[in-house]
């Protein structure tokens, strides 16, 4: 008979306390596991990540909650900043400044289709990052030697989407107020046309585009409403019945929970019902997949 191996399950802890930690404005929150220290919102800390020690602001203080694969396994805090952290933070803004400058001048001198957009330090100044945007890809190998052959330390080189590039520079929103992914969004999220078809808005590109030229982001924050109702209203396009007769549906306003209906009778006007009056007898024709849906994907 085989010998069975029996493995012990790893259990694990009920309960983690985390703190999330920013290390940009508006940036992403990760979390970490902070060893003991505890922090206010506002406070900075050391932390390791996988690019070495950075310096973070805490988004998120101390929180005790449940394991989840969205933050474990954590990495420790290793410190609250100090002073001379904090000090050493802000010189490596300063040259980050003068990075800029020369690494631009290198771009221009090799004649490369590429702008930058930001430079980043790592804390320990063992790497810096030059993020910049192109049309396409980009052959940087002699730029990364000759930016190496100034800094003498290690050197990367980052292309990022046009949405990341709005991000980091900020833009006007067509609201006239600041965008939202330099103002609050800490994190993109899929947009799409039909989001837009939903809302009874114009689908003309020019209409629902952001300053990145993508598909503007505050789609997003009414279409779980829009969802929900949908559920009982009859979309546009859909054949329902009414009080006084059959037709079809040529608009839905959701906020007042009321639909629009061309009915079959010869030279009748479009009428409105609420949603309680009509009953689906036919749901709208669906496009395509590829015709409905347009995804934002950088």
């Amino acid at each position: 008979m085989d010998n069975e191996i029996i493995e012990n399950e790893v259990l694990q802890p009920e309960i983690v306390e985390i703190v999330g930690v920013r290390f940009k404005p508006v940036g992403k929150i990760y979390f970490f596991d902070p060893k003991g220290f505890v922090f206010s919102l506002g406070d900075k800390a050391i932390v390791e990540t996988v690019r070495g020690y950075e310096i973070g602001e805490i988004a998120v203080p101390n929180k005790k909650v449940p394991p989840d694969d969205k933050f474990m396994p954590l990495s420790p805090v290793i410190r609250p900043a100090t002073e001379e952290d904090i000090a050493k933070s802000a010189e490596n803004k300063e040259k980050e400044k003068a990075a800029f400058k020369i690494c631009e001048e290198k771009i221009a001198k090799h004649g490369l289709p590429m702008s930058l957009v930001d430079v980043e330090y790592t804390f320990d100044n063992n790497k810096i990052i030059f993020c910049f945007v192109a049309e396409g890809r980009i052959d940087f190998r002699e730029l990364v030697k000759d930016l190496a052959g100034v800094f003498r330390t290690r050197i990367e080189l980052r292309q990022i989407g046009v949405r990341d590039e709005t991000k980091l520079v900020g833009a006007l929103g067509v609201c006239g107020r600041k965008v939202c992914c330099a103002s609050f969004l800490s994190e993109f999220a899929p947009v799409s046309v039909r989001m837009a078809k939903d809302q009874s808005l114009s689908t003309n590109p020019q209409k629902i585009s952001g300053a990145c030229g993508k598909l503007i982001c505050c789609l997003n924050y009414e279409e779980s409403t829009y969802e929900d109702a949908y559920k009982t209203l009859p979309r546009m396009g859909s054949y329902v019945k009414t009080p006084e007769g059959n037709g079809i549906v040529v608009e839905s306003n959701v906020p007042l929970e009321k639909v629009s209906v061309r009915l079959e009778l010869d030279g009748s006007p479009i009428k409105s019902f609420k949603k309680e009056e009509v009953s689906l007898l036919r749901g709208a024709d669906k496009k395509s997949e590829k015709e409905e849906i347009s995804e934002i994907e950088d």
